[in-house]
């Protein structure tokens, strides 16, 4: 018999795990995969932005859900504390632009290791290729765990602790398919819908066939939901047969996936001259053709402007063909280029899935957990951590920190009663 049972060997897991054992408890970590922190091993390009280096208070405001739950966790545990953590087990930390924080090496590799040896240095039994299929109850409280291990057979374990920390169900060939959501809902708790996150957003634009492969750097983006502005951003945005993608892409979609999950109309307004107000980019333009002969195209003009793989898709967008001479351009003509250049509207129709979303939204509903410990508070003995719990945030290590607060906090075993 284990004092604690903890499913799912991700970052909240992991976290959970060492945190239990260093108390002295006897702690079992189930992975139905072939190796711990799969997703951590992916995220961040391979890199892993694991928390973000920010203010306490400038941190929060990038939780995008249950920000209050969410805040008691962070308090006892939070990038600060993280930041030491990793460094005290001996893994080197850099903090780059944005204040997010890689590991020195830049390979996502270094962190999960050191998760990993953090559990075992503390005595955690890692059963791999192991799945539950069953949490166990008796009375209101947890007693164990049903699961088929590796060679098979099906099998029970008993402890007075369950972790549940499964992830969403983003990036399912890591290992989150959502078993956490059917444990909770089995137990009687509610699970918020889950969608994906940070994901692409797909456009309908009549020229993004030609945009595949474009990165677009010191950008400005807008988010407009029935024609209403919702969010500004700036900074890098790609394309990709995904979608819009990119770090600000990825900060818009979570508005934009519920936007367009409830029917309404979505756009993306893409400033590709942000430093630039419409008179000085006019002027900018006049610049230019005086410089050029009069007989030179309109597309060796948009080439001093914009990367060349947008040269055509531009040409389109604004109605005059590229081996048009620019000692034809009418001023009209020229007014028109730079509405373009200042907001070039892509209409978004749909987002990417799961498969290419970073974390998941929705899952088991806040207010069913005690925040001040991480158990639910309708099972005694029963403690969740990471993407499982309704809580997301925007792009930039924030989710990492997520699965590592409530990780450590659930690990903690608290219990209490406070609500």
């Amino acid at each position: 018999m284990y004092d604690v049972i903890v499913i799912g060997a991700g970052a909240a897991g992991l976290m959970a795990a060492g945190t239990a054992a260093m108390s002295g408890r006897q702690v079992l970590l189930i992975e139905k995969m072939e190796k711990a922190g799969r997703k951590i091993r992916i995220t961040g390009k391979g890199r892993c932005n694991l928390t973000n280096a920010r203010p306490a208070e400038e941190f929060l405001e990038k939780v995008r859900t249950n920000q209050e739950f969410f805040s008691v966790a962070f308090a006892e545990f939070n990038n600060r504390a993280t930041i030491r953590f990793f460094e005290r087990i001996g893994v080197k930390l850099d903090i780059e632009r944005g204040e997010r924080v890689f590991p020195h090496s830049g390979k996502a590799w270094d962190i999960a290791n050191a998760l990993v040896e953090f559990c075992e240095d503390k005595g955690v039994k890692i059963a791999y290729k192991t799945r539950v299929t069953e949490i166990t109850t008796l009375d209101g409280r947890v007693t164990g765990v049903k699961y088929i291990n590796a060679r098979g057979f099906e099998r029970r374990e008993e402890a007075e602790h369950i972790i549940i920390a499964t992830g969403g169900v983003s990036y399912p060939s890591t290992g989150s398919t959502g078993d956490g959501y059917d444990f909770a809902a089995n137990l009687g708790h509610s699970i918020e819908p889950v969608r994906p996150s940070l994901t692409p957003l797909r456009t309908s634009h009549p020229q993004r066939e030609y945009l595949n492969g474009l990165l677009l750097k010191n950008v400005g983006a807008k988010l407009y939901i029935d024609n209403e502005l919702c969010q500004e951003e700036f900074g890098e945005i790609g394309f990709s047969e995904r979608g819009i993608e990119g770090a600000v892409a990825l900060r818009l979609s979570r508005d934009a996936v519920d936007a367009i999950i409830d029917e309404r109309k979505v756009k993306i307004v893409i400033d590709l001259k942000p430093a630039l107000d419409e008179e000085t980019l006019l002027a900018r333009i006049d610049r230019e053709i005086a410089e050029m002969q009069p007989s030179e195209f309109f597309s060796e003009l948009l080439r001093k402007l914009v990367p060349k793989q947008l040269v055509v898709p531009l040409a389109k967008e604004v109605d005059f063909h590229s081996k048009t001479y620019v000692g034809k351009l009418t001023e009209a003509e020229k007014l028109r280029l730079v509405k373009i250049l200042k907001g070039m509207v892509f209409p978004i129709v749909d987002y990417a899935p799961f498969e290419y979303a970073v974390v998941t939204a929705g899952g088991v509903a806040c207010d069913e957990v005690n925040k001040y410990t991480m158990e639910s508070l309708k099972v005694k003995g029963l403690y969740f951590a990471g993407e499982v719990l309704d809580i997301d945030a925007n792009t930039g290590g924030y989710n990492m920190q997520i699965a590592f607060s409530t990780g450590r906090l659930a690990g903690q075993l608290k219990g209490g009663s406070k609500n």
